[in-house]
């Protein structure tokens, strides 16, 4: 199933490396937190992303661009007057990555909306390009399935700064509504699946998924909630940059399922 992946904000909150990139390729582990996100996804066999870009768009397509060269054996030969190249081995992952360019100052249901004949007519994967989480996406799906409503999302409970959830007995999202900092309840992080008849609910480029298409879904009793108790941390300033590089160093970061080895961090030397 694809995996859609919103990563065309401006990360004014980290601004101290956003100014060169976009957040979500800012990098833990030497790697940019998207990658993460995406080896989560395709941990669980799903290996198809659509990321909707916009603020350095460029650079997640050069990226993108260069990152089969970055993990292969190259031989270059300038002999002859040639620029000749030799891939010998390569270890990039089996990923099909469609990078779109949905506008500068979109907003995310507009976003979403732009990706539209990309997806298709069928149900898929969405989430924001700079949270990670152990989240079991497979589980999540069956979860979705059963129900048969237009969305799910994942909820954890943290007293964060995101989109706060009123849930009842059944799962069933009774309202959504905007952040609230002394918030305890239940909050959206991300990780959602969402049928197709979503993009009815999207209006244009000013649309924010957050507000008028989840508030509709709730008040209608077609957004779900899959309950996750496990780990989640978005990374909206340097102080939880900083923690997750410590959870990858000391090899304690629940998100990661793979094997990968951690480059040192040559700050601390």
């Amino acid at each position: 199933m694809k995996v859609v992946l919103l990563a065309g904000g401006f990360g004014s909150r980290i601004s101290e490396e956003s100014v060169f990139k976009p957040k979500p390729m800012i990098e833990i582990g030497g790697m940019p937190i998207l990658w993460h996100i995406m080896k989560e996804y395709a941990y669980y066999g799903h290996n198809e992303f659509i990321i909707c870009a916009g603020y350095r768009q460029e650079y997640i397509k050069e990226w993108f661009n260069n990152y089969f060269l970055h993990n292969s054996d190259v031989t270059f030969d300038y002999r002859n007057g040639k620029n000749e190249i030799t891939i010998h081995e390569s270890h990039p992952e089996p990923w099909k990555v469609t990078v779109v360019d949905t506008g500068y100052n979109t907003m995310t249901g507009g976003r979403i909306k732009r990706i539209q004949k990309y997806v298709g007519g069928e149900p898929f994967f969405m989430t924001y390009g700079d949270g990670v989480c152990d989240v079991n996406v497979n589980r999540l799906l069956e979860f979705h399935k059963k129900h048969g409503k237009i969305a799910t999302l994942t909820a954890v409970k943290m007293a964060q700064e995101k989109g706060v959830l009123d849930i009842g007995g059944d799962y069933a999202v009774k309202s959504f509504r905007e952040k609230n900092k002394t918030d305890g309840a239940p909050i959206n992080a991300g990780y959602m699946v969402l049928e197709p008849e979503i993009f009815e609910l999207l209006d244009g480029d000013s649309c924010i998924f957050e507000r008028k298409p989840l508030e509709m879904l709730a008040n209608r009793g077609e957004l779900m909630s899959y309950i996750h108790e496990g780990f989640w941390q978005c990374m909206d300033n340097i102080r939880e940059k900083q923690m997750l590089e410590r959870l990858l160093q000391e090899n304690k970061a629940p998100w990661k399922k793979w094997e990968r080895e951690v480059p040192d961090d040559h700050t601390k030397r």
